[in-house]
């Protein structure tokens, strides 16, 4: 019973602040500024990234509403792969990633590579973004073809990104990695379980 106790206490303690209009996607609709800063607080330590909109629009509107409304806050990076990316975008609260699984937005034109640093939209084909974005480790221009769409890059701290942790590799069934299912329907709940040495989001916030 106390350790029943104790870990509901540090999942309540570790339960994000967001806005009460990630319930409700539809709403959040703003437009960005043409070109805006965010800066990561993570368990490794800050990074920043500058979205310029003229690259993607659609995709930085969307990643505007959303850094705004705290969804990244206390976020995992889940799927970390050597010499490829890092991917996150998964709420720690399956009750706010059940309202954004079918928050689909349309394509961008592709209209700048995906080298190292840039930061573009997971996709599972023509128009299904929604949440999920990764940031380059590498040069990977091959997902170009492919409608892989940046909307921004890292411009300080890309040894925080490169840092990020590892060891858990591809996610399942392919890997070892934690299974995108389980993050959806058990947000952090079953990554602080199963992968207690993922790095995480503190906070993701609109800075000058």
């Amino acid at each position: 019973m106390i350790r029943f106790v104790a870990i509901l206490l540090a999942l309540t303690i570790a339960a994000p602040a967001y806005s009460q209009n990630l319930v409700n996607p539809a709403a959040l609709h703003e437009q960005a500024p043409p070109d805006y800063k965010v800066k990561f607080d993570t368990s490794k330590g800050p990074f920043v990234i500058e979205v310029h909109r003229d690259w993607a629009p659609v995709g930085a509107d969307r990643f505007y509403n959303l850094v705004k409304n705290g969804f990244f806050n206390n976020a995992r990076f889940f799927r970390v792969i050597s010499g490829f990316m890092v991917q996150f975008g998964i709420n720690a609260d399956p009750a706010i990633s059940a309202q954004w699984r079918t928050a689909r937005i349309n394509d961008d034109p592709v209209r700048q590579s995906n080298k190292r640093g840039l930061i573009t939209y997971a996709m599972a084909g023509p128009n299904t973004r929604t949440t999920q974005v990764f940031i380059n480790f590498a040069d990977n221009a091959r997902l170009d073809s492919q409608g892989f769409a940046p909307f921004g890059q890292v411009v300080s701290g890309m040894n925080v990104v490169d840092g990020l942790y590892s060891g858990y590799g591809e996610g399942a069934p392919a890997g070892g990695g934690p299974e995108q299912g389980r993050i959806q329907s058990e947000g952090n709940a079953y990554l602080m379980t199963a992968f207690p040495k993922l790095d995480y989001i503190k906070t993701a916030t609109i800075v000058p």
